[in-house]
């Protein structure tokens, strides 16, 4: 598999859009603007395929510390403003025993009427998204202890100066007819009054086709494919979940 880079991705997609050519191995571009919207057509592919498909790569977890008496956890972090698109899982470490304990997730209404503030502080069992970048925790936390927070992140995204990712690697085809749909509007080819009226129909029934194999391999990865196995589902035999 040889993937893509960001040079060649960028001659791909502008030679599939006839807007570039290749002259005695030379690749040059015969539309100045098309490195204008490479940024947003880059954006629109890669967010697009990640808000379709639930990379395992994606997970990461981050470890935070609680404040006495806070029933608030702050996810902020010296590097990013917001580490998680989703949270998985929140555990809390017991200092006595080193056991790090999974926190039941709830609303924000249940812990404001089990743990309302000044009541007991004790170890939190439960945890509850407040926006996207704050845990409320319950019980209200008695002491500083260790929380390890899993959540989902976007993967670093592709440029000049990230010339290689995880989906330019690994899905190079998604890439590529995902932004091919973006260049679709690009050239007004988008609707019935177009020149080319079937460009963006004929490149989005491809893209669904290519996605959906990209959802079943991360199905696979995380033992959620047929009967909760890392097997393709069979032709055949139906295995009971």
């Amino acid at each position: 598999m040889s993937g893509l880079t960001y040079t060649t991705y960028v001659q791909q997609v502008a030679l599939m859009a006839a807007v570039g050519s290749v002259i005695n191995g030379t690749f040059t571009l015969s539309d100045p603007n098309f490195t204008q919207i490479i940024p947003t057509m880059i954006d629109y592919a890669e967010l697009r395929i990640q808000r379709e498909v639930d990379f395992l790569n994606t997970s990461a977890q981050l470890t935070f510390s609680c404040t006495p008496n806070n029933q608030s956890l702050n996810l902020n972090t010296s590097s990013t403003e917001y580490p998680f698109v989703t949270i998985q899982n929140v555990g809390v470490q017991n200092p006595a025993t080193g056991f790090v304990a999974q926190c039941t997730p709830v609303t924000k209404e249940y812990l404001y009427a089990v743990f309302p503030i000044g009541s007991t502080a004790a170890l939190p069992t439960n945890f509850a998204m407040f926006n996207d970048n704050e845990v409320l925790l319950g019980p209200i936390p008695d002491q500083n202890y260790i929380t390890y927070v899993t959540g989902t992140q976007r993967f670093p995204s592709l440029s000049a100066a990230n010339p290689t990712t995880f989906i330019s690697q690994y899905l190079p085809d998604v890439l590529v007819i995902a932004s091919m749909i973006y260049l679709s509007a690009y050239q007004r080819n988008f609707g019935k009054l177009a020149d080319d009226p079937g460009m963006a129909v004929t490149y989005e029934s491809q893209y669904q086709a290519l996605i959906k194999g990209a959802m079943m391999d991360e199905a696979r990865k995380s033992f959620e494919a047929g009967g909760w196995t890392s097997n393709m589902p069979a032709s055949a035999a139906t295995p009971n979940r």
